[in-house]
């Protein structure tokens, strides 16, 4: 039992080794260190292309299948494709998919402000020509848009206010993972993409739940709807913003210490 302590011992610590490894909110934050920013950037590009042509692209088949895929699937599409590009996509660029988030992670200081014109255009870029491939590839039945955010009736103010709440809750879960445990963290593909398939449920039917500048860029310059595109573009940031001051206030906020007891 005495020579076999050595070996639980090591075996625990390769385990807490491996376990410190995986992709942790370094998914969102912790590459621009080590990978160039030629590389990085094409990163966001394809995984924005790829989270934009599937979730867009299921919205389009919904359309053309009259309602097969029906809203839930709408939202475990998008929640699944967020999770898997987080773990795909983390350790090269971040995988931000979302200019609000970059936004918001640069406001908290998580994030160098000098690559966030970069990310913004890699990511609008990726959303605009995931659009024209699902454009191309509808040509034979082309649906009237092509997944474009839509405001429900004229509830043009309540949807900019939806768009900053659901964005604000997205990026305040983004920066808490942050100070999460690491057993958490581990899991924080799988959390944000939870949040993300949560707020497509519940607001997807007033707002299209966009939380993302690039994912209603893309559809509205492709098929040419800019119908309350300034909402989408607008909204999102603000919402971010207000979340990384909430943020700073619950989590900068000092911990009162106890007093030892006698």
């Amino acid at each position: 039992m005495k020579n076999d302590s050595p070996r639980r011992t090591q075996r625990a610590q390769r385990k807490k080794g491996r376990f410190h490894k995986t992709i942790l909110l370094s998914a969102f934050l912790a590459s621009s260190a080590v990978n160039p920013m030629p590389r990085r950037l094409l990163a966001e590009w394809f995984a924005t292309f790829v989270l934009i042509f599937g979730g867009t692209g299921v919205v389009v088949v919904n359309g053309l299948s009259n309602g097969a895929v029906t809203l839930v699937g709408i939202a475990l599409t998008w929640g699944l494709l967020v999770a898997v590009l987080v773990y795909s996509f983390g350790p090269v660029s971040g995988s931000h998919i979302n200019p609000a988030v970059t936004l918001g992670l640069a406001t908290a200081g998580k994030f160098p402000w000098k690559d966030v014109p970069g990310y913004v255009l890699a990511q609008g870029a990726g959303a605009i020509t995931a659009s024209l491939l699902l454009a191309l590839l509808t040509q034979k039945e082309p649906p009237p848009d092509l997944g474009t955010t839509k405001v429900f009736k004229d509830w043009v103010w309540e949807c900019f206010v939806l768009e900053m709440w659901l964005t604000g809750v997205l990026m305040f879960v983004v920066l808490s993972l942050g100070v999460a445990n690491s057993g958490i963290q581990t899991l924080g593909g799988f959390i944000v993409g939870g949040v993300i398939a949560l707020e497509v449920l519940f607001c997807g039917p007033i707002t299209g739940a966009s939380m993302n500048p690039a994912r209603s860029l893309g559809p509205a310059v492709v098929s040419n709807k800019f119908d309350y595109l300034w909402l989408y573009l607008i909204a999102p940031p603000l919402g971010a913003l207000i979340a990384v001051g909430m943020w700073k206030l619950i989590y900068s906020a000092p911990t009162p210490t106890r007093e030892p007891q006698s």
